[in-house]
């Protein structure tokens, strides 16, 4: 079973750290990987990018005529590749090297048609002490709860996503109108392909937590009003996702009863037992970021024409 490998990226400022995440792929112990590199529409990148890697075996690389965003680069990766699987990994983050082992031997023991594993917080500054894991999701990391191993859901985090390719391109692969584009902040690319496989398979993805990724998380990531500014748009997104797709399955509620029921009840228990400073700034976040979440469904529930915005 041949795993193809896709990697994108578009800035230079983001090379050194894409850098890590390709030796991470090309040092995998599984034997048959192929490297995707596709490079959106940046041709100094992307002469770095054959300079640095067209030497290697088993490579790919490819350069977008313009910039077209996270979710057209993608599926551009996975026409481009030859595998029976097709395998995502952001460009700032690092796969262990058993990754796509872990990831195959979920493919070959089960009927999956889609699997992703567990992405992990690699801080590179030290981690703020207002943030509470329980909002990881926003970080693009997974939070606690977020999935039993080996359990079926949606989709998982995009640094950590695979497909059978024949499946992903027949469902279409990502939509390009969602994703990171310019100062397009529509979020939950990964959402739609998951609900058109289960459309049209009657499948979901697998979680393994064997499969690891670890997503690095510079100091813009940890900023209180980027979060915040991130919790908006992820509301937003949340409610476009409902109206493209009104019958499709999804966990907003189940989430929240957690989120309210479980996790903020046992914070105020640890505080309680063993005040902290910390310990009550991040319980306030979550019930701010919760709010901003929320604030953002009501836009763009609010807003004319939110879809047509979206596709624009």
């Amino acid at each position: 079973m041949e795993v193809s490998v896709v990697v994108c990226t578009y800035a230079m400022d983001r090379y050194e750290a894409f850098s890590e995440t390709v030796e991470s792929a090309y040092a995998q112990t599984y034997d048959s990987v192929e490297v995707v590199l596709v490079v959106d529409g940046n041709e100094a990148v992307f002469d770095r990018v054959r300079e640095d890697f067209s030497d290697r075996p088993n490579t790919v690389i490819h350069c977008n005529d313009e910039n077209r965003g996270i979710s057209y680069s993608r599926t551009k990766g996975a026409e481009l590749a030859s595998g029976e699987i097709v395998a995502f990994i952001d460009d700032d983050a690092v796969a262990e090297e058993d990754w796509v082992a872990n990831l195959v031997d979920v493919y070959e023991s089960t009927d999956a048609i889609a699997v992703g594993g567990d992405v992990r917080p690699d801080w590179q500054v030290a981690k703020p002490d207002f943030f509470p894991e329980e909002f990881y999701w926003l970080v693009g990391v997974v939070e606690p709860g977020f999935a039993e191993d080996g359990e079926e859901v949606r989709n998982t985090y995009g640094s950590n996503i695979s497909y059978r390719r024949e499946q992903f391109l027949e469902v279409g692969g990502y939509d390009p109108n969602t994703g990171r584009k310019g100062d397009k902040h529509l979020q939950a690319h990964e959402a739609p392909v998951g609900i058109r496989l289960l459309n049209t398979f009657g499948k979901g993805m697998i979680f393994t937590e064997s499969a690891i990724v670890h997503h690095k998380l510079f100091e813009y990531r940890g900023e209180f009003t980027w979060l915040v500014f991130r919790s908006f748009w992820q509301g937003y997104s949340k409610r476009v996702m409902d109206l493209l797709y009104p019958n499709a399955p999804d966990n907003k509620s189940a989430y929240l009863n957690q989120l309210m029921m479980h996790f903020v009840p046992k914070r105020l228990s640890a505080l309680i037992r063993s005040p902290s400073i910390a310990g009550v700034k991040q319980l306030l976040t979550i019930f701010v970021f919760t709010a901003v979440v929320g604030l953002g469904y009501l836009y763009a529930t609010l807003t004319p024409g939110v879809v047509e915005k979206a596709n624009s």
